[in-house]
């Protein structure tokens, strides 16, 4: 498939689909409650020919597309709901698309109309996965649970992330990705339990290595040490842990996520000397996100033929290491990439490109952008 079919295309394609993205985007829906922008899909992948499918794990959508060649089945993820009001940086008061799936689901939309415009040059299967909940870590397992790789057989998936990197720029995972999640509470007992919770946070917290950006500086910052080798997001704990009563509520990621023993041991030891201390946790941590390497290497020699030497950053590390996410749920099962998408507009502050901040306000210049590189990137993936 050439590249000028492709340009020509996603160029027909481009200004109606940044109308529909700001559509989208006037109608935000939380977590699990997509039903408009579900319709919307479902509406718009029917018009370009593909198969759909509806209320798959919630409000899911999947759109089946058969080139006319034959190849391999490979899929494509966009996350469909908004940041809810809890999430967003500071606080807000209603749901809100603050995390970029409305770009999401508009690149995916994209491609997949480009796809099926060029259908004749296509080899093997797209498949496109809308998927509902990602924003309560639910959605992808209520997709794989309803069966969409097995059944249409999927054999590796992609997917884009908004991230603060230059409009034109995508940075690469391989070997990294996001943190999964681990979590714990331990309850103590005696007349002084609840002062004696608020010691434990404290120490607990100090296993803390990073913390929080609280300035578009410290922003700026963790964007440049995430692409340093050997820096200081390749061995990390973010952790939080607060106390409430005679309680303590411990929540965190590490890197790698071999980690998870190590923190749980460390959580176990310092409540072992308060009276009564009992520690509960769930059998298994949410896990990380991890990209296999050579598909990320695969993927970036792709887009610096089609973009430019410029059109790519590396991460040298898990990315950003107080943020998971449920694709990895997907990478568990078949390989893949996840690639962030850079949104940022020249000039503008980062916390415009940075996720959950409430003046998210994304380059809708990376949709075609975004169009174009993954158009041709599954079509290559699809190529027998």
């Amino acid at each position: 498939m050439g590249n000028g079919a492709v340009d020509a295309e996603v160029a027909r394609l481009e200004g109606g689909l940044i109308e529909l993205r700001r559509d989208i985007h006037r109608h935000p829906e939380l977590p699990g409650e997509e039903r408009r922008t579900a319709g919307v899909v479902a509406r718009e992948l029917r018009a370009a020919g593909l198969t759909v499918t509806t209320g798959v794990g919630g409000h899911g959508v999947v759109g089946v597309l058969h080139g006319a060649r034959p190849g391999r089945t490979v899929a494509y993820r966009a996350d469909m709901d908004a940041v809810p009001p809890k999430d967003i940086v500071g606080g807000g008061h209603a749901a809100a698309h603050l995390c970029g799936h409305d770009i999401h689901t508009t690149v995916a939309l994209g491609v997949a109309k480009v796809l099926a415009r060029l259908r004749r040059h296509l080899s093997g299967t797209v498949v496109f996965l809308f998927q509902p909940a990602e924003e309560s870590l639910s959605g992808a397992r209520a997709l794989i649970g309803a069966g969409v790789l097995e059944r249409t057989r999927a054999e590796e998936i992609h997917a884009l992330h908004c991230g603060p990197f230059p409009v034109g720029q995508f940075a690469v995972t391989g070997g990294y990705g996001m943190p999964g999640q681990d979590k714990a509470e331990v309850t103590l007992q005696g007349p002084d339990a609840t002062e004696a919770a608020r010691r434990l946070a404290a120490g607990i917290g100090a296993l803390a290595t990073v913390t929080p950006p609280q300035t578009p500086a410290d922003i700026e910052r963790m964007v440049t040490d995430a692409q340093t080798p050997d820096g200081p997001f390749a061995r990390f704990v973010a952790l939080r842990a607060s106390a409430q009563e005679t309680r303590v509520s411990v929540s965190y990621r590490c890197w790698p996520q071999e980690r998870y023993t190590e923190v749980r041991e460390e959580i176990r030891r310092l409540a072992e000397p308060y009276a009564g201390a009992a520690v509960s946790s769930p059998a298994d941590p949410f896990p990380a996100l991890v990209c296999p390497e050579p598909d990320a290497r695969a993927l970036a020699r792709h887009l610096r033929r089609r973009l430019g030497r410029d059109s790519v950053a590396t991460l040298r590390s898990a990315f950003p290491p107080f943020s998971g996410e449920d694709y990895a749920l997907y990478l568990e099962r078949v390989p893949g990439t996840y690639t962030f998408l850079g949104v940022r507009a020249p000039g503008a502050p980062i916390t415009t490109s940075y996720p959950h901040f409430p003046d998210f306000a994304p380059d809708e210049r990376s949709i075609g952008i975004g169009v174009r590189a993954m158009a041709g990137w599954i079509a290559e993936r699809t190529h027998g």
